[in-house]
């Protein structure tokens, strides 16, 4: 189970759908033990936050 959530939380972090905090809730590691994760993979490590990650300033729309 934690394979499919880690695989599909890297993924849309990859893509910049995540922020590394979201990834880390929805894998279920924590930021730093997915910060290592991500390194292994080869997957860089963004600073700032995607203008695409869904927050509350910024919700999900399907129009």
């Amino acid at each position: 189970m934690h394979t499919t959530a880690l695989a599909t939380a890297i993924t849309l972090y990859r893509s910049g759908t995540l922020t590394l905090s979201q990834a880390a809730a929805r894998s279920g590691y924590s930021e730093d033990e997915l910060v290592v994760i991500l390194q292994r993979h080869g997957v860089t490590v963004r600073e700032d936050t995607p203008a695409t990650a869904v927050s509350p300033d910024n919700p999900a729309r399907a129009d």
